[in-house]
């Protein structure tokens, strides 16, 4: 498939799902810009594949540096509340054609990544709401 004006893609994704906002697809994209620099870095150079796994760090990383303490609230606005909508924007873009997959990719790569309230809420937690779980995850103790 021939890859898509970005921007044209947006707009035809958004006509189709209206769950995330044009926000969302745009950070997704610098997401997946960034990924494919530290792939780069990592390899010397070479063009590898970047995975659903690969994604969701930097979706993270990327998010708590750039929103902080708001990075839920930003999320929340944007229609997002769990990794399997990172996913689906990911295959909202593929299908318009804007990103390429390989055959191994599968929205299922997305599934169970990480839960968002547990990485983008509880960092910022005053430590009286946090509590240690027996895997050594810090966890929220208004959700146990």
């Amino acid at each position: 498939m021939q890859k898509t004006d970005f921007h044209g893609a947006v707009e035809q994704v958004l006509i189709n799902d209206s769950r995330y906002s044009g926000d969302s697809y745009y950070f997704l994209q610098e997401v997946l810009l960034k990924a494919v620099g530290i792939q780069r870095k990592e390899t010397g150079g070479e063009n590898k594949h970047v995975t659903g796994g690969d994604l969701l760090e930097v979706f993270r990383d990327r998010a708590l540096d750039q929103f902080g303490p708001m990075t839920m609230t930003v999320l929340q606005e944007w229609g997002l509340s769990k990794s399997e909508d990172v996913g689906d924007m990911v295959f909202n873009l593929i299908e318009a054609g804007a990103f390429g997959k390989s055959e191994h990719d599968k929205r299922e790569d997305f599934m169970n990544g990480y839960k968002f309230h547990d990485v983008f809420a509880v960092p910022f937690l005053p430590e009286s709401k946090k509590y240690i779980d027996g895997n050594g995850n810090c966890r929220d103790l208004n959700i146990v």
